[in-house]
């Protein structure tokens, strides 16, 4: 009897062990998971995620002499490191043309027009969202002329 009182304690004893390796493993993802999470929330509060749109403006004029009511627009869309897109279009009373242009370093990879320019400034100085042709805008590199 003592044999087998002896023997039934070996066994709980090896499957105590068993649910405690279980657990700890659990516990070891559990603890991982949770420091990954915790690695993205301190990467958005302390860092920013450079490919990330977070400049914009949006310029709106009349590009046609028959259309009015300012229905064209060109907006800019820009990460943290100047590098998106500026998308135009041109409304009239028969057809509507859109563009798409890339921007690079914060500078068109093609001829911009000035109402283009205009949005790419305005969302490179965090002056969006809408920006007015009239709004007074420095030039990158130029001091402002008073």
């Amino acid at each position: 009897m003592l044999i087998t009182v002896a023997v039934i304690g070996a066994l709980a004893g090896i499957a105590g062990l068993a649910m405690a390796l279980v657990a700890h493993r659990r516990m070891s993802q559990v603890v991982e998971e949770c420091a990954g999470i915790l690695r993205k929330q301190m990467q958005v509060a302390t860092g920013v995620d450079k490919q990330a749109y977070r400049d914009l403006a949006i310029v709106q004029y009349d590009a046609l002499q028959e259309m009015s009511g300012r229905l064209s627009f060109s907006l800019a869309l820009l990460n943290s490191v100047g590098d998106g897109v500026i998308l135009t279009s041109i409304n009239g009373r028969t057809e509507t043309r859109t563009y798409a242009k890339v921007v690079q370093d914060g500078q068109g990879l093609t001829m911009l027009s000035p109402e283009e320019e205009r949005a790419l400034r305005a969302a490179r100085l965090g002056k969006g969202p809408v920006v007015d042709l009239d709004d007074p805008l420095p030039d990158f590199g130029h001091p402002v002329h008073s």
